[in-house]
């Protein structure tokens, strides 16, 4: 365990910091009440505020959620925007209920969804512009200049939580979305598949419309490196981790596995 940048900061500043267990416990709403903070700004904070701690800040709690609101409420509207094929997302600010991302919204800002982006590709860069939305944000509610709308209701998404066993690769999807669940789970937690009973970790993939055809999971180690077959087209690996050993180029990898004729990854 180590201090997080903002506790650093906060460190450096004299400023006290509070790191409750649980933000239910009563000695963390006590000093929340003594310090009778005007407004409280919240980032991928992963527990549930509850209603007696929502009620002490004078303008509520501000949530930075990473979608255009109500797509993607969730634990993970990242990742969960890039395996469904998006083109568009965003970051909203809005104001933090007992329900999940369901407050009114405050404000937005809209990020293109490029085409080989990762989860960690985007959310930095949702980062850099989500955090220039929060500060402005704060600012509108300081000067009374901003007023929370409430959520339509349509176009609601859920975004749980991705776990290790959502980032295992089915390859019976055709490649286009084999390559959107990968780069969906990068860097975390992680695309993993099997090879003769051990895990094989994967980087991003890239998906190959004109490969010859292979059966879902089919490999065919070529001058150019290895291709996977899946239920429609196949896609070609990019880096690999074994199990207990670094990430490296897939070609290096079959080069000492040796994949024999008829051998398929996530048997």
């Amino acid at each position: 365990m180590s201090r997080s940048p903002v506790a650093e900061t906060a460190d450096a500043a004299g400023l006290p910091v509070l790191q409750p267990r649980s933000p239910r416990e009563p000695e963390f709403l006590e000093q929340l009440a003594a310090l009778a903070v005007d407004c409280a700004p919240v980032v991928a904070y992963g527990a549930l505020v509850p209603q007696a701690a929502l009620d002490l800040p004078a303008h509520g709690w501000v949530n930075l959620h990473f979608s255009l609101l109500p797509a993607w409420r969730g634990a993970a509207p990242v990742q969960h925007a890039i395996m469904a094929g998006d083109e568009i997302t965003g970051a909203s600010t809005f104001l933090l209920e007992a329900g999940l991302d369901t407050g009114p919204v405050f404000g937005t800002v809209t990020e293109p969804v490029r085409a080989r982006d990762t989860a960690g590709d985007l959310l930095e860069r949702l980062a850099v512009s989500g955090a220039g939305l929060l500060v402005a944000t704060l600012d509108g509610i300081a000067d009374g200049s901003l007023v929370a709308h409430p959520q339509p209701a349509e176009g609601v998404s859920l975004a749980p939580k991705v776990e290790t066993a959502d980032a295992r690769v089915d390859w019976a999807l055709p490649a286009h979305v084999v390559d959107r669940r990968v780069r969906g789970v990068t860097p975390a937690p992680g695309a993993w598949t099997t090879w003769r009973g051990d895990r094989l970790r994967l980087g991003p993939v890239v998906p190959v419309a004109d490969a010859v055809a292979l059966e879902p999971g089919g490999l065919l180690v070529d001058a150019d490196g290895v291709l996977v077959g899946t239920g429609r087209g196949a896609v070609r690996l990019g880096d690999v981790q074994p199990a207990g050993k670094r990430m490296f180029p897939a070609a290096d990898w079959a080069r000492g596995a040796r994949p024999a004729a008829g051998e398929r990854v996530g048997q």
